[in-house]
């Protein structure tokens, strides 16, 4: 296997395992603690980050099987947009600061912005 294939993959679980942790941690622990708005934001970032987690093993899988050049690139997309979006969501969640949110549409850009590398590299292959 690759070095983007094996990498895709190991960091897409290891984001998937996070992104369950949270989910229940959001879930169970967090429901008295935060407020219905704030819980809910919780509850996207960690929609998107689940997501973009299985992105990254598709990725990875993409990259195992076929030589798809620009798949490099939306990797890094993936794991940037979910480390912004997600990120700056979670943060915003737990502490009710509002200024994270004007961070949390880079996070979107690079989703898309990976989204469209992915496509590139799948139309070029």
């Amino acid at each position: 296997m690759n070095a983007l294939a094996s990498a895709s993959i190991g960091i897409g679980a290891i984001l998937g395992f996070v992104a369950v942790t949270f989910g229940a941690f959001g879930a169970h622990a967090l429901r008295s603690r935060l407020s219905p708005e704030m819980l809910a934001i919780w509850k996207t970032a960690n929609e998107y980050h689940f997501y973009h987690a299985l992105a990254l093993v598709l990725v990875g899988v993409c990259a195992r099987h076929a030589k798809m050049p620009g798949l490099d690139i939306a990797a890094g997309c993936f794991l940037a947009g979910v480390i912004v979006f997600s990120g700056s969501l979670y943060v915003l969640a737990l502490t009710e600061t509002r200024w994270l949110g004007a961070i949390t549409p880079i996070g979107g850009l690079l989703f898309l912005a990976g989204w469209a590398w992915f496509a590139w590299a799948a139309m070029r292959a």
